[in-house]
């Protein structure tokens, strides 16, 4: 496994380690999710792991991308279509088609491209203190990372439509009780509790867990590809518009955007 910058790989035992390292707020770029995908990939080569745990450091899981940055994806967002949007989602359909049960250790907030972020684990750990949200009509946006297939297939379509049509803020608690979390922990806990569970799954047949979850998991990552090429497709069409840059600049000026439908 090669060297990476913004992610570290730890190995114990049959369970493996994948931590974000991007603190406080753990942004996403092409690069991150190229390094998790390579990670996943050579995780899934190694005969020894059985179970993976994506964790992050810092206050949040994944914030999202970063709006601010003119040289991120998110901040690039505001100049128009660009081509390497489509390259974010190849990258990201790579971590769909891991062969290797993932728990994600949610310890703080999951937005937008974050939450999309966790959605690729098959559990997540949390926290009553830690924050699910599917940001994107609040930016005059559209859902991305596959989140129009994966959310409504882990709480049902009707609880992902208000996460999407409201934009609000799930607690870690909330999540738990409408299934959008497997394990509910201390915070300070997120991370052994998501240990604890990959270590139980990493008891049992390396060949019989590969197999079952290729089956529970199916077509999983064609429906994400197919769901990111219209998201995608939505997403070129409304950066271009009034809204979406007023909703950008609310967001950065903590106020209610004021939306004009131009």
């Amino acid at each position: 496994m090669g060297q990476f910058k913004d992610i570290g790989v730890e190995k114990n035992g049959q369970v493996a380690l994948v931590e974000i390292r991007r603190p406080p707020n753990n942004f996403f770029d092409i690069a991150l999710i190229r390094e998790i995908a390579e990670a996943f990939e050579a995780l899934d080569a190694d005969g020894e792991c059985r179970a993976l745990v994506l964790a992050a450091q810092g206050k949040a899981f994944c914030a999202g991308a970063n709006f601010g940055d003119s040289d991120s994806d998110g901040g690039a967002l505001l100049s128009g279509p660009r081509p390497g949007a489509a390259h974010l989602y190849i990258e990201g359909n790579r971590l769909f088609r891991t062969k290797k049960p993932i728990v994600a250790a949610v310890h703080g907030a999951a937005v937008g491209g974050g939450l999309g972020l966790a959605m690729v684990a098959d559990f997540r750990v949390t926290c009553a203190e830690a924050r699910f949200c599917a940001n994107f009509t609040r930016l005059g946006f559209h859902p991305g990372f596959g989140l129009t297939v994966t959310l409504p297939a882990v709480i049902g379509p009707t609880k992902a439509a208000l996460m999407f049509y409201t934009s609000r803020r799930v607690r870690g608690d909330e999540a738990h009780a409408i299934g959008l979390a497997d394990v509910l922990a201390p915070q300070t806990e997120v991370r052994a509790a998501a240990l604890a569970l990959a270590a139980e799954i990493a008891e049992n047949s390396p060949l019989g867990l590969m197999a079952t979850r290729a089956t529970m998991r199916g077509d999983l990552a064609d429906r994400v590809r197919a769901a990111t090429e219209h998201e995608l497709a939505e997403q070129t069409r409304l950066r271009r518009t009034d809204d979406f840059k007023e909703g950008v600049k609310a967001m950065a000026e903590r106020r209610v955007p004021v939306f004009t439908s131009r």
